[in-house]
């Protein structure tokens, strides 16, 4: 669906339900979709999922129920809970922790006219799960230290002598984990984990993206690798014409380019899979992307719907040549992390 439909989700819904309300008047199916509520387990940022949310229960009339958590313990809890989980749909920062539980066949196909409004790379080979907004890989550099032109062309040639604690990263971040696969896939392993080991040597590690984005952009550090949006959370608090800190966008399909989703799928143990599945398709479609494209600095994944931060267009990125949906989970980011030391 291009666009979402409260009347025709209802309708099918109803009809997939069992009939009993076939032909009943509007107001009716209304009140029977009204009383129903999923539970999302969503590892997304906050005010990003509430704000979707709150839009796609105001367009049904379905409540959701959302637990909050880091993404990857999210899915832990889902692996562990089974079929006893209470999750009905699941929404992640990004795509690995969804990916695990697709490997695990713990997810349902979704319908292709949902995953028909996404751009081609950035759904599951699957049609498992969805990519929903993306984001893409950044050096963000402090203007009063360091000059555009002084940064590497590539992130691989970053953790040098020169870059000695003038380099931050975050190695537990999630966006993190998928560029140390692409690195892996795009260059092989043994230089994915030289350059890990060279991380550790000459970079420096901050806790979360937040701290090491706000360290740049206060002259404690001079660059980091972040993402994209970091930097617009920091500018819409202190007005863009004030920032002190710039994003330098890798070209040459640089895997310090790579382009990560957030990503959701409906678990095959939601107790109402197609009102869990109304929730994707929502995200997913014209309405919801609107919703997103003015909460986060991302864009948006249906290309009919264009963001409303000033990024760069989309297809004015130059990504490496391998997409989320190709990385899978991050199980070899995590071993190459644990033999560099970084675990």
């Amino acid at each position: 669906m291009s666009k979402f439909s409260r009347r025709s989700f209802l309708q099918s819904s109803m009809i997939l339900g069992g009939g009993a309300l076939i032909g009943a008047p509007a107001l009716q199916l209304v009140h029977a979709a009204g009383s129903e509520t999923i539970t999302l387990y969503s590892g997304q940022h906050p005010k990003t999922t509430e704000r979707v949310i709150n839009a796609f229960t105001e367009a049904t009339g379905i409540k959701v129920n959302i637990r909050k958590g880091n993404s990857i313990q999210l899915a832990n809890q889902i692996i562990e809970e089974g079929s006893r989980s209470p999750a009905d749909v699941f929404y992640s920062e990004e795509s690995p922790p969804v990916a695990a539980l697709s490997e695990r066949n713990m997810l349902l196909e979704l319908p292709r006219d949902i995953l028909s409004n996404i751009r081609e790379g950035y759904t599951a080979p699957d049609g498992t799960w969805t990519g929903v907004t993306a984001r893409c890989r950044v050096t963000v550099y402090n203007k009063d230290m360091v000059e555009e032109s002084e940064l590497p062309e590539s992130v691989l040639d970053m953790p040098t002598e020169k870059w000695k604690g003038r380099l931050a990263f975050v190695p537990t971040s999630g966006a993190f984990q998928q560029q140390i696969v692409a690195i892996k896939e795009l260059k092989g392993r043994d230089v994915a984990l030289q350059w890990l080991k060279d991380l550790k040597k000459y970079g420096q590690i901050y806790n979360n993206n937040m701290a090491a984005m706000r360290a740049v952009e206060s002259g404690e550090i001079a660059t980091a690798l972040v993402n994209n949006y970091y930097w617009y959370i920091v500018a819409r608090e202190k007005g863009a014409e004030n920032m002190r800190s710039a994003i330098h966008y890798a070209k040459g399909k640089d895997p310090g380019a790579l382009i990560t989703v957030s990503a959701v799928g409906v678990l095959k143990t939601a107790k109402n899979p197609e009102i869990a599945t109304s929730l994707v398709d929502y995200m997913v479609s014209t309405d919801g992307q609107k919703v997103l494209s003015g909460a986060v600095a991302e864009w948006p994944m249906n290309p009919s719907v264009t963001t409303q931060f000033d990024l760069v267009p989309f297809e004015e990125l130059d990504p490496p040549a391998v997409n989320p949906a190709s990385l899978g989970g991050a199980a070899d980011a995590l071993e190459l992390r644990r033999e560099a030391g970084l675990a």
